[in-house]
């Protein structure tokens, strides 16, 4: 199973600023203690205080719908008294139960597949490249 990667976006509500930080504590507490399959959970927020990226990972899709589990009280009081314009942007392979998920939450995302890059992602560890005993590897850099 892969690792989920993604990005949530909300705007605060003028003169809540205050109130969204306590909220956004009491869903970092519920994760910490309820969450099995979390990898990331970091909330930022803007300089004048206006918007909200929380960057996530899970094991894989299955982490993300525990998590909603856990923390759906504590988000829906979020959204009602703080925050506005939840957006998620995923990236990673296509989960159908999480889009019928986001579907059913009226959540706008988007959805990004890998193309490919320098490095694995920093929440998926690279594998190691062992050579078999007795095998030479090159030094980095230098003809064989």
């Amino acid at each position: 199973m892969a690792t989920l990667e993604l990005s949530a976006h909300m705007t605060v509500r003028p003169g809540c600023v205050e109130g969204f930080k306590r909220q956004a504590s009491e869903c970092i507490r519920i994760t910490r203690e309820k969450d099995t399959r979390t990898l990331r959970y970091d909330w930022f927020l803007s300089l004048d205080g206006s918007e909200c990226e929380v960057r996530e990972a899970y094991t894989g899709p299955d982490g993300l719908i525990e998590h909603n589990h856990n923390i759906l009280e504590a988000r829906t009081k979020l959204f009602q008294e703080y925050a506005d314009g939840h957006f998620m942007t995923f990236y990673g392979d296509v989960s159908e139960p999480l889009v019928n998920l986001l579907k059913a939450h009226a959540v706008g995302y988007k959805w990004f597949s890998f193309l490919q890059g320098l490095e694995p992602s920093a929440v998926i560890p690279p594998q190691l490249l062992v050579a078999p005993r007795g095998v030479k590897q090159p030094a980095e850099g230098v003809e064989p």
